[in-house]
């Protein structure tokens, strides 16, 4: 694998190839992607909502911006990923017992230890009252994780804020548990008349941005 090459080709895509369908090995992947990405404090603020058929895509279309909507309706899925508003006391216990079912603490005193600097910066960010930005830069970590993922599959994909995140929340119900609409990531195979394809990438140069210290 050629890891620089990809990082130089992977682009945006503005057109899908309608009809065509991502394998269910593949899509397997991608959600794992998801689930397996880093978070501060291994908090995983998120939840992920997949439109998986022309019907779920139409539920969503009223909180879609008007450009976004013909790449939504021919790409194959549509991942919502929404972030906690809140993360009380009978989630973070529950995360605790994850980790400890996953291996995590062979010491149950490192449980303990964790579970307490845990809640530290998450009541550090709720005292402030930036827990739902916070949960929310947590979520753009994951997003990285799929859009890459995806390229390594040979899988097009769009990164979507053209919406209405107020929309999708009622739409969706997710205020009702505790969540808010990040972004949505539209994936699927490119159009042979994708415009964007075609474009060189366009990045500042090294030398303005990377500074040794």
């Amino acid at each position: 694998m050629d890891i620089l090459k990809l990082l130089q080709t992977r682009h945006t895509t503005k057109k899908y190839e309608a009809g065509r369908r991502i394998s269910d090995e593949d899509l397997h992947i991608l959600l794992e992607s998801l689930r397996l990405a880093p978070s501060s404090v291994n908090s995983q603020p998120w939840e992920f909502f997949i439109a998986s058929t022309k019907e779920a895509k139409d539920r969503l279309m009223p909180g879609i911006a008007d450009f976004n909507r013909p790449r939504v309706e021919a790409a194959d899925r549509l991942i919502v990923c929404a972030a906690r508003t809140e993360i009380d006391e009978d989630y973070l216990q529950a995360l605790d017992d994850q980790e400890e079912a996953d291996g995590r603490y062979k010491d149950p005193a490192f449980k303990k230890e964790n579970g307490e600097r845990r809640r530290f910066f998450i009541g550090k960010y709720r005292d402030a009252g930036e827990l739902p930005a916070w949960a929310g830069k947590q979520a753009y970590l994951a997003q990285g994780f799929l859009l890459y993922t995806a390229a390594l599959l040979g899988i097009s994909s769009t990164p979507i804020e053209g919406w209405d995140a107020d929309k999708i929340d009622e739409i969706l119900g997710l205020r009702e548990k505790g969540l808010h609409a990040q972004y949505a990531v539209a994936l699927g195979f490119g159009a042979a008349d994708d415009s964007n394809a075609a474009r060189p990438k366009s990045r500042w140069p090294a030398g303005r941005i990377f500074h040794t210290l």
